[in-house]
C-alpha cells in the first residue's frame, strides 16, 4: 500500500531530524580530531605523556575515526532518501530488490531504507 501524506510528512520529519542529529555527531567529531591535533602539535605540558595514557588517547582517536565514518554512510543513505522523497516519491519507500511497498513501520523505524528486510 503507497504512503499516505500525512506518513510522507511524518518520514520526511523523521529524516530531517536524524539528518541535524548525524551532522551535529560529525561536528563534535571533527571539532575533537582539530582539538586533538592541536595539543599534539603544541606541547602544551612541560610532562611527557605516560604511555599508558597515549594508549588510550590513541583507542579513542579510532574510535571516533570509525564512529566519524559511520555516521558519514548513514549521513549520505539519508541525503539519499530525502533526494527520493523530494525528487522521486514514486521510488521512496520502494523495495529497491522486489519494487513493493517498504511496510511504514520499517520505515519509521529507519525512514532512508531502500529495501524491504
Amino acid at each position: 500500500m503507497a504512503l499516505t501524506a500525512t506518513q510522507r510528512k511524518h518520514l520526511e520529519a523523521r529524516l530531517l531530524e536524524e539528518r541535524t542529529r548525524v551532522a551535529d555527531a560529525l561536528a563534535r567529531y571533527d571539532r575533537a580530531t582539530r582539538e586533538t591535533l592541536q595539543q599534539e602539535s603544541g606541547d602544551l605540558s612541560a610532562f611527557h605523556v605516560h604511555l599508558a595514557d597515549q594508549g588510550t588517547d590513541t583507542a579513542d582517536q579510532e574510535l571516533d575515526a570509525v564512529n566519524a565514518a559511520r555516521e558519514t554512510a548513514q549521513l549520505a543513505e539519508i541525503d539519499a532518501a530525502l533526494e527520493r522523497l523530494y525528487k522521486r516519491p514514486d521510488e521512496y519507500g520502494r523495495c529497491e530488490r522486489s519494487g513493493k511497498p517498504i511496510p511504514f513501520e520499517r520505515l519509521d523505524l529507519v525512514p532512508w531504507a531502500r529495501t524491504c528486510d
